[in-house]
């Protein structure tokens, strides 16, 4: 599937346990290589800071499943300023166009001031539509969103396996890069994210390493769960 000339990626999500999980992985590793930016085993930290607006349009279009949508977030690696991205992710279903823009720390720090006159003018086309979007619908940052994620990659395919560990939720938008961020916890019960990306079709060794048919297939959003846990404990 095409959108203006870019193609779409297929993005499924699955809840899986941690047995299922650690059978899963070291299934995964006889065929597909750890991504080259974990810094350990476990993989890697990732925070993403999500915007919506006073009515909350993306997180009900989710919770509604409304077929197209977007959201906007600043994503940070392992807690460091040394690559910052403004992220948009557009969903067709199941299918998933993602578009970034590296930001300066600077420029981050002026955004989450809530100043956004800085990209008055900017020529990359995601800055310019994010500036027009904060204008007219008066994006705010919403919530944080922290996890550990695992992944696995496949070159030759373009697919792309990743674990996603230790889910929480950040409700402090100006420390995007605080260490000390307090967060609670978003899913219930011993249970982690698996999701499978790929472009035209998913390979089948490595469909039959997953063994997808055991896990619980989710239309599972990670922003949804944190805002879900935000208004429980900001009531």
């Amino acid at each position: 599937m095409h959108v203006n000339g870019k193609k779409l990626r297929h993005e499924q999500k699955y809840y899986i346990n941690p047995q299922d999980y650690i059978a899963t992985r070291n299934r995964l590793r006889t065929l597909m290589s750890l991504d080259r930016h974990s810094v350990s085993d476990e993989g890697y930290h990732i925070r993403s800071l999500y915007f919506d607006n006073l009515s909350e349009t993306a997180l009900y279009d989710k919770n509604n499943g409304v077929y197209q949508r977007k959201k906007y977030r600043i994503r940070i690696y392992n807690l460091s300023d040394g690559i910052i991205k403004l992220e948009r992710k557009s969903k067709w279903n199941e299918y998933v166009l993602k578009e970034a823009a590296s930001l300066t720390r600077q420029q981050t720090d002026r955004l989450l001031s809530g100043d956004a006159e800085w990209l008055r003018g900017e020529d990359h086309p995601l800055l310019a539509d994010f500036y027009r979007d904060w204008k007219q619908n008066a994006l705010k940052p919403s919530v944080s969103v922290d996890y550990i994620r695992e992944a696995y990659i496949d070159e030759m395919s373009d697919t792309r396996i990743t674990f996603d560990k230790r889910l929480a939720a950040g409700f402090h938008s100006a420390l995007l890069f605080d260490r000390d961020l307090q967060t609670w916890e978003a899913i219930e019960g011993p249970r982690l994210i698996l999701e499978v990306k790929f472009r035209q079709f998913l390979p089948h060794m490595i469909r039959s390493l997953l063994q997808m048919t055991a896990h619980q297939r989710s239309t599972i959003s990670k922003y949804v769960l944190c805002k879900e846990r935000q208004k429980i404990y900001t009531r």
